[in-house]
């Protein structure tokens, strides 16, 4: 469970715990019947301390749930006029500030953020770069034509004897059917499957094997939004908005499918979602929910009223107008009411882009078991379906740390993988 708290206001989130739960099963096949458990590196979620804006004052430091620690000296703000962009941005940030302030307080309060944190030189150790990071990418790109002109086929990793080792992860669905993770390996490099997960590993150009795969009563999307620092960064692509407008959510969406999608803070790219990319793929805007970053103690990571960056990101939920589902001859999702102005409060992942799960905040709002798809996703979660170009970013082995866990049987993975192949008709 990742939920901590849940309130009217919201849900307080345990992120890193979401994670560890996904690999707590053992199957043994011989010859290898050693089981082990993984979980992610502590030092990824190890937010101590606020990181301290440029417009600070003493009432934005002033922590969250009431702790009374000295923050760092406060900084000159450099006086310049605000375009239009920012005016929208500072108008908007007025509308929510004071929700998402009351609304934290209220989750966190005699709440326990987050687990107790490992000791520093840990951290130091642990926090290294993965040399696969921006390997994906570059695969994607190079393997365009071979997918293209492949059979697009469905590969089911299942509790069958036979192992096969070299799977075929690039443009190929891969989905992982058993109640254990599994290690998969792509050039040389070891990547971790939660249990009832399956991924897409390719660019926007080549979806095909996602369409005719199954309609997803969920679907989230968490595009790379173009922005002046990604422009300036080297090893983060962005797509223009009439790009995105491209991914065929329509042919994807189950009737009644709920869309959630994280905006930046920029109001450009929130008024394109909701008038133009929403509108396009016949979904209708139904409610806007707030992540808030907190540090394990509950303060915010940066001054909430700070200009430079703003400690939450932006929800825009919709829902698919196909023609509607019955059940038993009743509509099954069209007269579920989706909540507004909700808040997901967690300590986030230092990782950049590593979102916090969202399924038990989106139960109760689509059908009993539904089947959920992420979109630009870089990284598994059991249950789900996900595509990107990254999407085994944050799988890769380096990033979990092995634990010994004797005789516990409950807390493990299996070494090999066995999977059959399943091809469709082309």
């Amino acid at each position: 469970m990742s939920v901590v708290k849940s309130d009217s206001v919201g849900w307080l989130l345990d992120h890193q715990a979401y994670i560890n739960q996904s690999y707590r099963c053992c199957h043994h096949i011989p010859p290898d019947t050693r089981c082990c458990r993984y979980i992610f590196k502590a030092a990824y979620f190890d937010i101590e301390k606020p990181h301290i804006g440029d417009t600070e004052s003493k009432e934005d430091q002033e922590p969250v749930g009431g702790d009374s620690r000295p923050k760092g000296r406060k900084r000159k703000r450099k006086s310049h006029a605000l375009n239009q962009g920012e005016v929208d941005a500072e108008e908007y940030h007025k509308q929510v500030s004071l929700t998402i302030r009351n609304g934290t307080r209220k989750l966190i309060e005699q709440s326990t953020v987050s687990r107790i944190p490992v000791g520093r030189e840990c951290i130091k150790r642990q926090i290294t770069p993965v040399a696969a990071d921006s390997m994906l990418v570059e695969l994607c790109s190079m393997a365009k034509q071979m997918t293209r002109e492949q059979c697009h086929s469905v590969q089911v990793i299942s509790n069958e004897a036979d192992s096969i080792t070299n799977l075929n992860l690039l443009g190929h669905l891969t989905e992982n059917s058993t109640d254990c993770a599994r290690i998969v390996m792509l050039m040389g490099q070891r990547y971790l499957l939660p249990p009832h997960s399956s991924f897409l590993l390719s660019d926007i150009s080549c979806m095909e094997p996602l369409l005719g795969y199954k309609k997803y009563d969920v679907i989230t999307l968490d595009p790379p939004w173009e922005n002046k620092s990604v422009k300036r960064s080297k090893g983060y692509s962005h797509l223009f908005p009439w790009q995105i407008q491209q991914i065929p959510v329509p042919a994807l969406s189950a009737p009644g499918c709920l869309v959630v999608s994280w905006v930046t803070n920029r109001q450009r790219h929130l008024r394109f979602v909701k008038e133009e990319l929403y509108p396009s793929w016949s979904v209708d805007v139904v409610a806007e929910w707030h992540w808030v970053k907190v540090t394990r103690h509950g303060e915010f990571v940066v001054p909430l009223d700070s200009t430079h960056k703003k400690p939450y990101e932006i929800l825009v939920l919709g829902r698919y107008k196909g023609s509607p589902e019955r059940q038993n001859g009743e509509h099954v999702t069209e007269t579920i009411t989706v909540p507004d102005h909700k808040l997901l409060v967690s300590v986030p992942c230092l990782l950049h882009s590593h979102k916090p799960p969202l399924g038990e905040a989106l139960k109760g709002l689509t059908t009993p078991n539904p089947e959920c798809l992420d979109l630009f996703a870089r990284n598994l979660q059991p249950g789900w379906t996900s595509w990107g170009n990254e999407v085994l970013r944050f799988q890769h082995l380096d990033y979990f740390q092995e634990l010994s866990t004797g005789g516990d049987s409950d807390c493990c993975i299996l070494r090999q993988s066995s999977a059959q192949v399943i091809s469709p008709s082309c």
